[in-house]
């Protein structure tokens, strides 16, 4: 809707303002509570990457047998039987999904669109967000674990391989950035 439009509708059609983010650092400290809630509840801490494995493993025994997955050393950790809700981590993910679903409507923020720059297509950003889903995906998992669970979890227990996973990863992006600048502006 365009400034002008805006003005004149009815205020039951207009969009309210979006609210002002939360505080950085009350969010960072209150992450840090869940996270020692976390570790207190199933003596571990934070990551999605089980999740996802859980969920494969399940799918694989869905086309092939038990014996078969299990043979498997990459599904037979994540079997559980062959009941993907048997992992905490699957409630975590969905969880995870509710709780930006609240936090999006409570800001009033929750809007369906695709974020990009002036010089890409929806279809390429679409593209652009896939391929570097799938290498993130990739890299969780030869990395044995997702960023959460590197740089929280592995963070916060001062867990060197996990310390210098972030650094990596900061450095990659700044490294990268000037390269793909002009998708943004």
């Amino acid at each position: 809707m365009s400034q002008s439009l805006a003005g004149s509708a009815p205020a039951s059609l207009r969009r309210a303002e979006p609210l002002a983010y939360w505080n950085p650092y009350l969010v960072g400290f209150l992450l840090g509570l869940v996270l020692l809630a976390t570790y207190l509840v199933t003596g571990r801490g934070l990551g999605a990457t089980a999740a996802f494995s859980s969920v494969a493993a399940w799918l694989t025994g869905l086309f092939a047998s038990a014996d078969h997955v299990t043979a498997n050393a990459v599904h037979a950790r994540y079997w559980n039987e062959g009941a993907p809700l048997a992992s905490w981590t699957v409630f975590l993910i969905g969880g995870a999904l509710i709780g930006a679903w609240i936090s999006g409507a409570q800001g009033r923020r929750f809007r369906w669109s695709v974020e990009r720059g002036p010089r890409v297509t929806d279809n390429q950003r679409l593209m652009l967000a896939f391929a570097g889903g799938f290498l993130a995906a990739y890299g969780a998992k030869i990395a044995k674990g997702c960023t959460s669970g590197q740089a929280l979890t592995g963070g916060a227990i001062l867990n060197v391989g996990s310390l210098a996973f972030m650094v990596s990863v900061f450095a990659a992006a700044y490294a990268l950035a000037w390269f793909v600048r002009k998708e943004w502006i």
